[in-house]
Order: C-alpha cells, then sequence, then structure tokens
C-alpha cells in the first residue's frame, strides 16, 4: 500500500477538539498521523479498530474503503465533528 496516495482514499476532515483545529485525511499517511498523534484519546472500541485497521492497511491486508468506515466509527465515538465527501458525487456531509 503506498503511504501517499489517495486514489482510493474519500477524503474527511476530522474537527479536533474545538471547531478551528481540523485535520484533513486523503491518504493512509493523513489516517496513521491523526490516530497516532491528533487523536483527543487513545482508548474506546471504535479507535482500537481504527487504529488495527490502519496497521492492516499498511500490510496490505485491509483495504481503504474499510479503514476509512471505522475511522468514521471512531471520531462519531469520540465525538468530533467529521466532513466527508461521498465517493462519485459532488455532495458533502456534515456530521457531529
Amino acid at each position: 500500500m503506498q503511504w501517499n496516495t489517495s486514489a482510493d482514499f474519500a477524503p474527511l476532515v476530522l474537527f479536533l477538539g474545538d471547531r478551528h483545529k481540523r485535520k484533513i485525511v486523503r491518504t493512509l499517511r493523513d489516517a496513521a498521523e491523526v490516530l497516532m498523534t491528533d487523536w483527543p484519546f487513545e482508548d474506546g472500541e471504535e479507535y482500537v479498530a481504527a487504529v488495527k485497521a490502519c496497521a492492516d492497511a499498511v500490510l496490505g491486508q485491509a483495504g481503504m474503503d474499510e479503514l476509512r468506515e471505522l475511522l468514521l466509527s471512531a471520531a462519531r465515538e469520540a465525538g468530533m465533528g467529521v466532513l466527508t465527501v461521498i465517493p462519485g458525487s459532488s455532495k458533502t456531509h456534515m456530521a457531529a
């Protein structure tokens, strides 16, 4: 899996803490960085599942769609706002 390619990952904007701190996740590298350095806490079942999916994606054992869905679940668990781009559409979706 390529760390810095975004072809298989529909972008996410994660709002960390307050609405002014945000991270754009476009690549596997972005996902790994946000999970390891920017996440507000390091527990929770969804967070652990997202970290495992990220590690599996690095090893080529999981796909980017699975990682993206688990990252969204972990963000919901953490109470983060998320702006998503729906693949194949010009629509965006804001979730709290």
